[in-house]
């Protein structure tokens, strides 16, 4: 026997009974959250195979809300009807671990808990990250190969970066984390790394096909050579 009136019972008993059917009623007119359909009726798509992840970024993220909503109606659900049984067998209102009486007061708040204050199941919010982030984080962790220790000097996941960030990034020299950027060119990953030669030398000096009629490129590099003392500025004037 419980230390619950019969008043008491019929108020708790009413209370579980209105939860229950809103819950039903919801799951019923939300098709259980969508997931009486398939996701490609959802989308209009009629297949989802040739989509990068990106192009169905929304659909996912409403697919794993909508499922953790369904998940959480479900279980309310079943507690409900667990209290409505254990009503029915005369047990309603004992803390199912320590057998003692729950007070009314946590029933009316939580009419469908089983178990008293102490006992109650723990309901931690876990801290565990998605185990994708191990391969995500940090950007170029592991194909960088910059500080390999057999000194790789191949195509690695931080040359291919660079290549899709030199057709533009929502970069700006304002919010760059190099504070001496002084244009666009310079904001990439290791900006001033040479890029089709070793020593600045090649990339000013030209030839024609046949390695002939030898000209000078007066780009950046060749400036920086000539600043830096280390081409002949009497050449320049000739």
């Amino acid at each position: 026997m419980t230390n619950l009136t019969n008043s008491q019972l019929r108020d708790l008993r009413s209370q579980l009974v209105v939860e229950k059917a809103a819950i039903e009623q919801r799951l019923a007119s939300s098709e259980h959250y969508g997931f009486s359909s398939s996701l490609k009726d959802e989308s209009g798509d009629l297949s989802s195979y040739d989509n990068h992840p990106a192009d169905a970024a929304t659909e996912t993220y409403e697919r794993g809300k909508d499922l953790a909503l369904h998940e959480q109606e479900e279980l309310h659900l079943s507690r409900i009807e667990a209290a409505l049984s254990a009503i029915d067998d005369g047990i309603y209102g004992k803390c199912r671990t320590c057998g003692n009486s729950i007070p009314f007061e946590r029933l009316q708040a939580l009419p469908d808990t089983l178990y008293c204050t102490a006992h109650s199941p723990r309901q931690d919010i876990s801290e565990r990250r998605p185990v994708e982030e191990e391969y995500l984080y940090p950007g170029f962790g592991r194909t960088s190969m910059d500080d390999h220790e057999d000194g790789y000097n191949g195509f690695d996941g931080e040359d291919a970066w660079q290549i899709v960030e030199s057709w533009g990034t929502s970069e700006s020299p304002a919010t760059s984390e190099n504070a001496n950027v002084r244009n666009y060119d310079e904001i990439g990953i290791e900006a001033d790394e040479a890029d089709g030669y070793v020593e600045p030398l090649e990339s000013f000096l030209a030839t024609d096909i046949t390695g002939k009629h030898v000209s000078v490129v007066r780009n950046q590099q060749y400036y920086d050579y000539m600043d830096h003392e280390e081409g002949d500025h009497m050449l320049e004037k000739e």
